[in-house]
């Protein structure tokens, strides 16, 4: 099995199961955003993650090995088609030199980090169309002078 197989097995079986990536983290005991990610191949899984993913999942034992490897982490560069992620590269667009200058004023000169980080997706009800909040929290790394 490679990376690709795992995640076909694991969307299949979430189709099968009638599963949602929150009832799937939370019999990992891990994050909504985080185990879904590592199901896309994006993270690579601690043991112990891996090992109750398989379980939970009856995945083969084999996926444990692939869920575990440091993934490649790459993307198509071009514009993206769906809507969703279309309007967040938008955001970026539109917002993310505001977003550098705003955090570089508040912190220095440096970035935040994607590794020391997490991600949250939450629903706010409202009457006038229900919200989406993402909030994004990573560690601040400042470029250091040498």
């Amino acid at each position: 099995m490679n990376r690709l197989d795992v995640t076909e097995a694991i969307f299949a079986i979430k189709k099968e199961k009638e599963l949602s990536w929150e009832g799937i983290a939370e019999a990992i005991g891990m994050s909504t955003v985080w185990t879904t990610s590592a199901c896309l191949g994006m993270n690579s899984c601690p043991s112990g993650a891996a090992t109750k993913l398989v379980e939970f999942l009856g995945l083969p034992e084999e996926a444990t090995r692939v869920l575990m490897e440091y993934p490649t982490k790459e993307w198509d560069k071009s514009v993206p088609q769906d809507p969703l992620i279309y309007r967040l590269y938008e955001v970026v667009g539109v917002y993310g030199d505001t977003l550098k200058e705003v955090i570089q004023e508040k912190f220095g000169d440096g970035i935040m980090s994607a590794i020391d980080f997490s991600m949250e997706v939450d629903k706010e009800e409202n009457p006038k169309g229900d919200r989406v909040i993402l909030t994004l929290n990573g560690k601040f790394l400042p470029y250091k002078a040498w």
